[in-house]
């Protein structure tokens, strides 16, 4: 009776307390600190969820007895949990079934018909517990494993006040995934820092600010005939290989990816203040150098392959822009806009006829010293003067 009034006191402090904690590693460690104090023989601990987010499968936070820090693992998407390994350990099993599964390690009863089951009692375990957590739409989306090293393991009572918590604990489990998943969704198609924004509450049409910002705009090279020749699956991959080249260096440098446009891409490089222009200027320029060496090896790839190399178009611009919600009153877009936008979008334009991967304004290239080279001036389509463009001194 005492124990179950115990579990009882912990139920009730998930509900309270502990529904404010805020990272889901820290709760998992203070509801196992709490089991411990009441005699409730864990030694090991993992909260194990499936997650939605293009590079992450699924994670799990571990909790041991005989270590000062709680462990952190991501699995990766076409990784741990896509290999053989995965598909023979338990967690895979009560996924799939959404029972719980339990296996004495030592004694007569020693079942370890699970090969990381050896694994486990070799580390000391003695009794393995899986219980799933049932999400409020009835579906297993996250599981807990319980171990123990006391001899004979769980009794009775013990698993059932750790499964009486479960539906408290299960709660707040989800409401902690949850989060993460939308902040995941909103950080994969919005970027970053416009995820934030628009997760803090800016989901208003026409609420933004204006910034100053570096500006990025690339375009690949003879797109329509190349989607025209190519198979479907083909023109994907493709894209996704040219994307990857480009996305990358520009978070690397601590800019800001805010969409795709067909086979376009725009992103921003924020200006906190007049201080910041030249950090943001070089950081932008470092990553497009990085961009166009990435698109060199993958056509030397591509050449291996016998499959045609990839173009681009790549222009660098600074100056203010409106940066926020813009589009229908149910279907919005956040993205920047202004003048700035559409110049760096004409200095693109000017790539192929000059023959040149990368060209910049004035306004970048003044920062950037003799980084970047005169090609004289420029009429653009849409702007009065023509425009003094620059670009790198090798190119």
């Amino acid at each position: 009776m005492a124990e179950a009034a115990a579990g009882g006191a912990i139920a009730d402090w998930l509900l309270g307390q502990g529904r404010r904690i805020a990272a889901p590693e820290a709760l998992l460690d203070q509801l196992c600190q709490r089991l411990v104090e009441q005699g409730v023989p864990i030694d090991r601990v993992g909260l194990h969820s499936r997650t939605l987010h293009p590079l992450v499968a699924g994670t799990r936070v571990l909790w041991r007895s005989d270590a000062a820090r709680i462990e952190e693992t991501a699995y990766q998407r076409d990784g741990d949990l896509a290999g053989e390994a995965y598909r023979r350990s338990p967690l895979y099993a009560v996924y799939a079934d959404g029972r719980p599964l339990r296996r004495r390690l030592e004694g007569p009863d020693a079942r370890l018909d699970f090969p990381v089951l050896a694994e486990l009692r070799d580390a000391g375990l003695t009794d393995y517990l899986v219980l799933p957590l049932i999400s409020i739409d009835d579906e297993v989306r996250s599981l807990t494993s319980w171990g123990s090293r006391r001899p004979g393991g769980f009794g009775d009572l013990d698993i059932a006040t750790i499964a009486g918590l479960l539906p408290a604990f299960a709660a707040l489990a989800e409401i902690h995934e949850r989060r993460r998943m939308t902040s995941t969704l909103l950080d994969t198609y919005l970027g970053g820092d416009a995820g934030r924004r628009v997760l803090g509450g800016q989901i208003k049409r026409g609420d933004g600010v204006t910034i100053a910002a570096a500006l990025w705009f690339c375009d690949l090279r003879d797109f329509t005939r190349l989607s025209d020749e190519l198979p479907g699956d083909a023109v994907i991959a493709l894209l996704n290989d040219y994307f990857a080249c480009m996305a990358a260096p520009v978070r690397a440098r601590g800019g800001e990816v805010l969409k795709f446009i067909g086979d376009a891409m725009l992103a921003i490089f924020p200006i906190r203040d007049d201080l910041d222009r030249d950090r943001a200027c070089h950081g932008a320029l470092a990553a497009a150098v990085d961009a166009l060496a990435g698109l060199d090896a993958l056509n030397a790839a591509r050449s291996a392959a016998s499959l045609p190399p990839l173009g681009v178009g790549l222009a660098l611009h600074t100056g203010s822009v409106m940066y926020g919600n813009i589009g229908a009153p149910d279907r919005l877009d956040f993205t920047v806009i202004g003048p700035a936008v559409n110049l760096v979008t004409r200095i693109e334009g000017l790539c192929k006829p000059l023959g040149r991967r990368l060209l910049a304004s004035a306004r970048f290239a003044s920062p950037c010293g003799s980084r970047l080279v005169p090609l004289g001036r420029h009429p653009l389509k849409g702007i009065a003067e023509p425009q003094a463009i620059f670009t790198l001194p090798d190119a």
